[in-house]
């Protein structure tokens, strides 16, 4: 008898426990909720609500006015001139140095012609017996 009567309040017992369980959890959850819901309706809550969708929009608009610049146009422009010019100046430097170049041989030319010339005068003024 004693067995039939022990297992008959146990069950009960657990399936209680496990009601008080879910009870408590569902009020833990409707709690929680509550108190979501009244930091929703805080001013706090709605000033930085509105903060932040302010600052979403602004950034937003900044995107969409770079987009709409066309800074990835200028930028292409600005290197293709930017290109245009460095090409440009290299040719004009290529064309200084071979000006350069062809100068620097015309002097060693000349430099080269005069010490020919003194060494001529100088073999003919060797040549020529003294006057005495």
């Amino acid at each position: 008898m004693e067995d039939t009567t022990k297992k008959g309040p146990e069950e009960p017992e657990d399936e209680g426990l496990l009601d008080k369980a879910k009870k408590l959890i569902d009020k833990a959850d409707d709690f929680i909720e509550e108190k979501v819901e009244q930091v929703k309706q805080s001013k706090p809550f709605e000033s930085v609500a509105e903060a932040l969708d302010k600052a979403g929009d602004y950034v937003e608009d900044k995107v969409e006015d770079i987009k709409n610049a066309g800074i990835k146009e200028k930028l292409e422009a600005f290197a293709d001139k930017t290109g245009d010019a460095v090409e440009e100046k290299v040719s004009k430097a290529k064309e200084a140095g071979k000006k350069l170049a062809n100068k620097a041989a015309d002097k060693l030319d000349d430099i080269a012609e005069n010490l020919r010339k003194r060494a001529k005068d100088e073999k003919t003024t060797e040549e020529e017996p003294p006057e005495a």
